[in-house]
């Protein structure tokens, strides 16, 4: 009989940890253990149509809840692993139960960066993360008129394009002198800040802040030069941090992620994961890199359900990302850190055009604005020596 799979974890990695180890003929025992009350659901479109209620929760499930029963796969909802004993093979569950493993993957994902600023515990102060968060962003909202959002990367101004299309003022309040730097160059990045100023947010880049104030409930953000910006409703955007409390505590190897080899397995040969809770080394980017994706969650998963299967497999792919805000989608294909020349093409004017990142005179990254052909094609040439005639006209 084939030893029991648990999988801590029942978002898109698990999920698909589970799906693909059924596709591939594993008939074993399958535990798909998560610690929210639904079926296992994808998270992008939590801050935008879900948040914006043009889909409900249904909208979200990766699979309909009988999948799950027909393929033999035990979700288990609700449930929260707090302990990992590697010595007997057993999970302790936050109800004092336990349950033994054969294999066990850890697909835990990320949780919201936690912000250390006076008044970060006042009601009416929310991150973003999960159904449960957008049911209370999404009641809050109807009852505010003011929305402040610290932190100008994917969540914050997702939010703010939603917040701002139901009517609300909004102030983005971003410590870094552009948008989302961290990840896009200066030309995505200027196009993006006026598209929100022209949408009447009130962007407030390389501005520092103090503090959340209001007596219980929040009533607005002190920045640091004293002013204080009203608002009903505070979300902070500030990034997410891996989810690897559990392996750490477990004496497995972790470095802000748990860290894996290429076929996902950690430094318990009985002990895998996948998604965004791992960290690895990329030949291709020679480098250690974590990945905060869809697309890493369903190719790392795939691989480690490979891997479990016994196939050798070495994963080391080629990322890509999306945003979508008002009627713009960014796209984001390859890894830009480090590029030392960039390419234009397209018109920024008419909302459609790319952005080509070049280190060494190789293509390493394209950011494509309302530009799906250009996406697929760097999808397919990044690596290659740039020539003009590499990627279409946006």
């Amino acid at each position: 009989m084939q030893e029991e799979i648990v999988i801590i974890g029942a978002g898109q990695a698990g999920a698909q940890v589970a799906q693909s180890l059924r596709q591939g003929g594993f008939e074993g025992p399958l535990r798909l253990i998560g610690d929210e009350p639904h079926p296992p659901y994808q998270r992008p479109p939590l801050s935008k149509k879900f948040l914006a209620g043009e889909i409900g929760a249904e909208g979200l499930w990766l699979r309909p809840p009988a999948f799950f029963t027909t393929n033999k796969i035990d979700h288990i909802p609700n449930t929260r692993v707090v302990a990992i004993d590697r010595a007997a093979k057993r999970l302790s569950l936050a109800s004092g139960d336990t349950l033994p493993y054969g294999k066990l993957v850890l697909a835990t994902g990320t949780n919201a960066r936690f912000l250390k600023l006076d008044g970060a515990d006042k009601t009416g102060v929310v991150t973003l993360r999960s159904i449960a968060d957008v049911d209370v962003i999404r009641n809050m909202m109807q009852a505010s008129s003011r929305i402040a959002i610290i932190g100008a990367g994917y969540i914050g101004l997702e939010v703010a394009a939603v917040a701002r299309s139901l009517g609300k003022d909004v102030t983005v309040v971003e410590a870094l002198d552009r948008p989302m730097k961290r990840v896009v160059s200066e030309a995505v990045s200027d196009f993006f800040t006026k598209l929100h100023r022209g949408k009447g947010v009130d962007l407030r880049l390389n501005t520092g802040l103090e503090a959340i104030v209001g007596d219980e409930a929040v009533t607005g953000v002190k920045l640091a030069d004293g002013e204080t910006v009203p608002a009903e409703l505070v979300l902070v955007a500030v990034g997410a941090e891996p989810n690897d409390r559990l392996a750490d505590d477990a004496g497995l190897e972790v470095d802000n992620g748990i860290l894996v080899d290429g076929c996902g397995q950690t430094s318990d040969p009985d002990i895998f994961a996948a998604g965004d809770c791992t960290r690895f080394y990329s030949s291709r980017y020679q480098r250690s890199v974590r990945m905060e994706s869809v697309q890493n969650a369903i190719d790392q998963a795939k691989t480690v359900a490979q891997a479990l299967l016994g196939n050798e497999v070495d994963y080391d792919p080629l990322p890509w990302f999306w945003s979508d805000q008002y009627d713009i989608k960014l796209q984001i294909a390859g890894l830009s850190e480090g590029y030392d020349d960039t390419r234009v093409v397209g018109s920024p004017e008419d909302s459609k055009f790319y952005v080509a990142y070049l280190k060494g005179g190789r293509l390493i990254a394209v950011d494509s604005i309302n530009s799906p052909r250009s996406h697929m094609m760097a999808r397919r040439v990044i690596g290659e020596t740039w020539r003009d005639d590499l990627l279409p006209a946006a």
